[in-house]
């Protein structure tokens, strides 16, 4: 699921969130949103918050504490983006983990890894993909697009894509 929809910013776990309820302090804190996608807010419950919105997590927080509480005002804001990270392996300069707060497509992975060594395979570069548990490679050829060619395949990247330069 893309980190960033055009409604928003999508909730990742890894990512911390400040959850608050006016004049309720015992419902205020941070939540950090589990590798299983939820949250447990008290009273509230599990609530789903990967690959939804903050706006989308609020509203299911007021409408589970409106059992407890008349008319409860909630804010979620989000603390820290620590589960979007993309993965630039391979024949870079720095390669490694790079946590993301904006879309990044596969120039600028490219970029935040220093470029690529003077041995790269830029014609065989791939960005790996999981959609469950079935992933999926992309092709990338650097070279068409630094020459203004097939500008398509620079995509912009989803939280969890690896890039691969051999």
């Amino acid at each position: 699921m893309a980190a960033f929809a055009g409604n928003g910013y999508l909730l990742q776990p890894g990512d911390v969130l400040t959850v608050s309820v006016w004049k309720e302090t015992d419902l205020t804190g941070d939540l950090l949103v589990r590798p299983d996608g939820g949250i447990t807010e008290p009273l509230a419950g599990e609530i789903e918050a990967a690959g939804h919105t903050v706006d989308e997590v609020r509203a299911a927080i007021e409408q589970r504490l409106r059992k407890y509480i008349s008319s409860p005002a909630v804010t979620v804001n989000v603390k820290q983006t620590l589960g979007n990270q993309i993965f630039v392996i391979g024949k870079v300069n720095k390669p490694g983990q790079y946590l993301i707060n904006r879309p990044v497509d596969v120039v600028q992975a490219l970029s935040l890894a220093g470029g690529m060594t003077p041995f790269a395979s830029v014609a065989d570069i791939l960005i790996l993909r999981r959609h469950g548990e079935q992933q999926t490679e992309i092709p990338f050829r650097y070279n068409d697009v630094e020459r203004g060619r097939h500008l398509q395949q620079n995509i912009v990247l989803q939280s969890g894509d690896t890039v691969v330069v051999p």
